[in-house]
């Protein structure tokens, strides 16, 4: 039998995020990947070697991006031995390549990943209705002036018109901000306990820039040296100002612009190793990946799309025997901050507990002064596949800097999924 090996986080990098159709409107996936992967490289003296394996992608992409992980390996100055492995689940896209890049590092399949992902909206691919496509194919396909028109016969002007990017789910045709506003309700969570979440975000982002804990994990691109939608001068008052964004009709809509994330574009990757790889070549390991969980709900019959988290989380916790009591740091991927504050009611619920995360018990409260104690993605903003990276580099750095011992992340997905990690600093 195969004997386990730990699994160590190196390090990150990524990008400054940026608000959509700002500073990276002419970027696209690839060149903020790339930017991002040759950053690390050059932090950790990587360039031109060969890692085992890069797993990464994008939720908003081209077809160009099919080969994405490989393309910004390359670019990136990477040896060419590289390979590159383009995947997706979502928001938990570069939180489920880690998973996946650990697995085979713990079993010695492989010594060293990178684990990364990219987004942009500001370069989001614009569709046409499936009979103009079609027609486009059937003229490629022609053969000669007859067949060329024969494909546009009966065609009008309607069939021009784009269909405009969206995150409607598919299932239920409501966004995800229509989905959360309806979990806000379920959950009790008013519309103040949201904005003052929201603006401990901003206040603890602020703080850790000033503090210089930013200073080693990014990597200036596009004239950006910090992520452009921090804001240090928030306000419960301004905050207040703001109309609903979702549920605009009925008067009880509680979700803004403010304590929701926003649209962003950014890239940011994470290098994980076996302890002998990165020993040999004297870097740094700041804490291990010791655990992960991928969970999913039944979101289109009333489960909650953000509430998989919570059974993530709860799983990952019981396979180890562990209690919020023996984490140190929560890393909550903030989607929305009801979306957070729901999920911490639920895991005080003894029904939610009993019912479907299946205890006997309930989860307990978490004390607010460990939760995303830098700030999180309402401050530094949400490229969809960048955000697990960017959450995990943070907690590595985070454990190390204070001498903790663990941390624990989640990040809620489109399709009613979670993903969740546990990292451990050891001695």
């Amino acid at each position: 039998m195969t004997e386990m090996r730990r699994v160590a986080i190196v390090g990150s990098a990524r990008i400054p995020f940026a608000r959509a159709h700002t500073a990276y409107t002419n970027e696209t996936n690839l060149s903020m990947l790339s930017a991002t992967l040759r950053g690390l490289a050059e932090k950790y003296g990587l360039v031109g070697e060969k890692i085992d394996e890069v797993v990464g992608g994008a939720v908003i992409s081209h077809s160009r991006d099919f080969n994405l992980a490989r393309e910004a390996a390359l670019d990136a100055g990477l040896a060419p031995g590289t390979p590159g492995t383009t995947m997706q689940i979502a928001c938990g896209t570069s939180l489920q390549a880690a998973l996946m890049l650990a697995a085979k590092i713990a079993t010695g399949e492989i010594d060293s990943g990178i684990a990364c992902g990219s987004d942009t909206v500001s370069d989001s691919p614009l569709v046409f209705s499936d009979k103009f496509q079609h027609r486009m194919i059937d003229a490629n396909r022609a053969k000669g002036a007859g067949q060329t028109l024969a494909a546009f016969r009966g065609f009008g002007p309607g069939e021009l018109a784009p269909v405009a990017p969206s995150t409607q789910e598919p299932r239920t045709g409501l966004s995800m901000g229509e989905h959360c506003e309806l979990m806000a309700k379920q959950w009790h969570v008013p519309r103040r306990a949201q904005d003052e979440f929201a603006l401990s975000s901003h206040i603890n982002a602020a703080t850790a820039y000033d503090e210089g804990f930013h200073d080693d994990l990014l990597v200036p691109f596009a004239g950006l040296v910090r992520d452009n939608n921090v804001r240090a001068d928030a306000s419960l008052e301004r905050m207040s100002a703001l109309k609903p964004a979702f549920d605009k009709q009925s008067g009880e809509g509680t979700l803004t612009a403010a304590n929701s994330t926003p649209l962003t574009d950014g890239a940011a990757s994470v290098l994980l190793a076996s302890e002998e790889w990165a020993r040999a070549r004297g870097l740094p390991i700041l804490a291990f990946l010791t655990a992960g969980r991928v969970s999913a709900n039944d979101f289109a019959h009333g489960d909650g799309l953000l509430m998989a988290p919570t059974i993530a989380v709860s799983e990952m916790l019981a396979r180890r025997q562990l209690g919020f009591d023996d984490i140190d740091y929560f890393e909550l991927h903030e989607a929305f901050a009801a979306q957070v504050l729901s999920t911490l009611n639920a895991w005080t619920d003894e029904q939610y507990c009993r019912d479907v995360l299946k205890r006997e018990q309930v989860m307990g409260e978490i004390p607010r002064d460990r939760i995303n104690v830098k700030g999180s993605s309402i401050a530094y903003g949400h490229p969809f596949a960048a955000t697990g990276a960017r959450i995990l580099g943070v907690a590595a750095k985070l454990l190390e800097t204070e001498q903790k011992q663990r941390s624990l992340l989640s990040v809620c997905t489109a399709g009613g999924m979670g993903v969740a990690a546990l990292l451990e600093r050891q001695d």
